[in-house]
């Protein structure tokens, strides 16, 4: 019998975050002799920006909760407003290799984080495509070869950019929340690049709220993982957060999930289990997630326009 299998995903936001958080990540799932994928920002840093997101419900009790300027550290917090935005990829692109010659996956979080985040909801095509295509560019610039996986930066995209992940190539995407793999429905339009969505609610959404805290939150989530679904699950990760000071939790997690009969790689792991034609499909929708400000791109209700019922 395949053991059940957590996929993990490390989510690249920051230039701090590619220069320290990275590399220690990179060396404890190394240790571990374990796999995962890496998705980075390869554009400028922008974090400053993120002020303006002050008035979106739930912002700033997720700031109150996870000591943003403890992981982020200040100088980052200042990138785009006092400071100028550092460019991550011209900065950073040797650790970014040095995750792939270490043999990770790696794959294309954004061009500039924070500006995906805020803007993409509303952004029109050419807008899209524009901000895609400076990712793609760079990453086969950094790496010399096209990125095969994408993970959006914060769950946030459009109809527009869900096509776009054919167009450019990726073989996979885990771009959205939900349950398990399937491939994406918009306006009655089978996409044929399979979603893997984040299955597990991250650190950060969880610490603060119902008494849990950095040192009994790794028992929360084993615990929601104590059964283990046959599709697996995707656990996403900060190299800002789990990267730095969650470094201890992260190591904990891996340790208990061993102990529950789970197998642990990356999303090329859990796609490699998959037989793409026979996924599910379903609507891809804006929704919210508990414990995470704003809305996101989610898994909806199962399409049956050609299966014919549930």
């Amino acid at each position: 019998m395949t053991a059940p299998l957590i996929a993990l995903k490390v989510d690249v936001d920051t230039l701090r975050g590619t220069l320290e958080g990275v590399p220690r990540l990179r060396d404890l799932f190394r240790q571990r002799q374990i796999d995962a994928t890496f998705l980075f920002s390869l554009g400028p840093d922008h974090t400053g920006w993120a002020i303006r997101r002050i008035f979106q419900s739930g912002f700033l009790g997720k700031v109150k909760r996870t000591s943003v300027i403890e992981h982020y550290g200040l100088k980052t917090l200042l990138y785009g407003t006092l400071l100028p935005g550092p460019d991550i990829g011209r900065r950073a692109g040797h650790v970014m290799r040095q995750v792939r010659d270490a043999g990770f996956e790696t794959g294309i979080h954004c061009w500039d984080h924070v500006l995906w985040q805020d803007e993409v909801a509303q952004a029109d095509a050419e807008w899209t495509a524009r901000q895609m295509q400076k990712a793609v560019d760079r990453y086969a610039e950094i790496f010399g070869k096209p990125a095969t996986v994408h993970g959006a930066a914060g769950w946030k995209m459009n109809d527009h950019a869900l096509r776009l992940t054919e167009e450019l190539g990726f073989n996979w995407c885990s771009d959205s929340r939900g349950t398990y793999p399937f491939l994406p429905v918009i306006d009655g339009q089978v996409l044929r690049i399979p979603q893997l969505p984040t299955t597990l609610p991250t650190l950060d959404e969880l610490i603060g709220i119902d008494g849990i805290t950095p040192e009994n939150v790794a028992d929360r989530v084993l615990e929601l993982t104590k059964n283990p679904p046959t599709t697996g699950h995707v656990f996403t990760l900060h190299a800002e957060l789990e990267g730095l000071k969650f470094l201890s939790i992260i190591d904990r997690l891996l340790t208990g999930w061993c102990h529950q009969g789970y197998g642990l790689g990356g999303l090329r792991t859990l796609a490699g289990t998959m037989d793409f034609s026979g996924l599910p499909q379903h609507d891809i929708i804006a929704g919210t997630v508990p414990g995470r400000s704003g809305t996101l791109l989610v898994q909806g209700d199962r399409h049956i326009a050609r299966q014919g019922r549930l």
